[in-house]
């Protein structure tokens, strides 16, 4: 991405003369949908709002997945990426992260993006970029439902087996000035929404046939019976249940008729009162039996290891950032943490119970990431369920006195960064673009491992932006505005400045973004 930060930045002239440069690039074009009816209900206050997510939101999201912002529109902006894998996963976390912050809002109120994405040959100018590959960008973006991300064909074909979403095609749409038909998807952030949307396709078409077979088999049946006035009566008697029984609404025209053989089966089993006298062991009980046992034993659980913290007080914060202070002192009672973060295998298993919402893609001992505080609440809840303990997450308090490890420098080592120690962007050979397997650090003096790296990190708490009025007992601050949740950690992506025990952040509850993970606590 050098070139075009170049080109932004201004440290390159365009040329005189000769054609402008040219390159294949993922184009990015969002537009707010009804920016108009916003800016007419309040002006300056959707202007201060669209800035906000501007600075916040797009900007760093782009600059995260790699991209360079080419210019804002007002209501709107254009990115470019040379990956367009990159381009959609940026597209899915705005969008996604704009459903957090729009959670709370009036309908009428909220902000909300159309996003379309294209892959095509364009013009690189200083501060701007042109072609066919925006402008097909643009229409498609102009097709986009608020809050929804469409794709031209072009990406499809990049994309399809490398991110984690579903795929709805749209078909072929045909856009103003161009040519050709573009082929369009709907993006679904949920892989499983493509599977259930077909499925329920599917279910009603066969429905429908089943409907329309039988209604044509019980014309057939009364027409071939009108033919044979002789047998009317012996034939009536057999496909009919009564005498007011009419053919439309006899057993051979239902819809979803009661197959013969599940209800025959089991009385065909059943011997008689001679022969069960003779008989060791019926056929039926065997079965019976079994078919509760399998329902009233529980699905075995695999549990997180778990390492028991004894009680204690320690100074919680730092002066080295607002957020973490004041410096507070806080008395924490035993309990016990993850030795790791929630592995993806173990989510998984949630995710097959149908208890968790996604399955997270990854080796099985890669710490799980790209959830949202809601999501760690369901893997929590699902285990306290399973296993009848009190599993949750840990106390913002218990998480720092766990990543302490009874320490009070800068990181649970000392106070000078060591490689080797941590995941982090700068921390040492192991950083990579992926977060490391759980445990591939030394553990800190309490015998926990990646408690600080790695993957942000759920705790229970609500967000405050500094410690003014904490709690001292080491309980969960749940009070206040809780549309977003504290993390703690940091994660392979930052460099060593998060992976103080006393480093603290705030994202939006419900909004899943990739390097979000979490791990579990107990009480005693």
């Amino acid at each position: 991405m050098g070139e075009i930060r170049n080109f932004r930045s201004g440290n390159d002239e365009p040329p005189t003369h000769g054609p402008m440069p040219r390159r294949l690039a993922a184009i990015i074009v969002g537009d707010i949908a009804s920016y108009s009816r916003l800016m007419q209900a309040d002006e300056e206050g959707t202007h201060v709002r669209v800035k906000r997510i501007e600075r916040d939101l797009i900007q760093p999201s782009i600059v995260e997945h790699h991209g360079s912002l080419v210019k804002t529109t007002g209501d709107g902006f254009i990115a470019i990426f040379d990956s367009p894998v990159e381009a959609v996963r940026c597209s899915i976390v705005i969008q996604q992260n704009l459903i957090g912050r729009n959670a709370s809002l009036p309908k009428e109120t909220r902000i909300e993006y159309r996003i379309g994405v294209n892959l095509g040959d364009v013009i690189v100018e200083p501060d701007d970029v042109y072609g066919d590959g925006v402008n097909i960008a643009t229409r498609i973006e102009g097709i986009a439902e608020p809050g929804q991300v469409f794709i031209s064909g072009a990406i499809y074909e990049q994309i399809k087996h490398k991110v984690v979403c579903g795929y709805e095609s749209l078909g072929d749409r045909k856009v103003k000035n161009i040519t050709d038909p573009v082929r369009v998807y709907k993006v679904l952030p949920d892989a499983d929404a493509v599977g259930r949307t077909r499925g329920r396709r599917e279910n009603a078409l066969i429905f429908l046939l089943g409907i329309t077979l039988s209604v044509m088999a019980a014309g057939v049946l009364w027409y071939l019976l009108a033919q044979t006035p002789g047998r009317v009566g012996e034939q009536a008697a057999v496909t009919t249940v009564s005498p007011a029984t009419s053919p439309a609404t006899s057993p051979a025209a239902s819809p979803s008729p009661q197959p013969p053989p599940r209800e025959a089966a089991p009385q065909t089993q059943q011997p008689s009162p001679s022969a069960a006298s003779s008989s060791p062991s019926p056929a039926p009980a065997p079965i019976q039996s079994t078919s509760q046992s399998a329902s009233q034993s529980p699905i075995p659980v695999r549990e997180p290891e778990m390492v028991a913290i004894r009680g204690g007080s320690f100074a919680m914060g730092s002066n080295d950032d607002p957020t973490e202070r004041p410096v507070h002192q806080v008395t924490v009672k035993p309990f016990s943490i993850g030795k790791y973060p929630v592995t993806v295998q173990e989510w998984n298993e949630c995710a097959a119970a149908k208890a968790c919402g996604f399955t997270a893609i990854g080796k099985d001992d890669a710490p799980v990431s790209n959830v949202s505080w809601t999501d760690a609440q369901q893997y929590a809840a699902y285990l306290a369920q399973a296993t009848k303990k009190t599993y949750r997450l840990p106390s913002e308090a218990e998480w720092e006195y766990a990543a302490r490890g009874g320490t009070q420098t800068k990181y649970w080592w000392g106070d000078k960064l060591q490689p080797g120690m941590a995941g982090c962007k700068d921390c040492g050979d192991l950083a990579a673009e992926q977060p490391a397997k759980v445990g591939s650090f030394r553990p800190n003096p309490f015998g926990l491992h990646d408690m600080g790296g790695g993957v942000d990190q759920w705790v229970e708490d609500c967000w405050h932006k500094t410690y003014q009025g904490a709690p001292g007992d080491a309980s969960a601050w749940s009070s206040g505005d809780c549309s977003a949740h504290v993390l703690r950690s940091g994660s392979w992506k930052n460099d060593s400045r998060y992976v103080r025990p006393s480093n603290r952040d705030g994202y939006d509850t419900n909004v899943r973004y990739p390097t979000h993970g979490f791990r579990v606590a107990l009480s005693p």
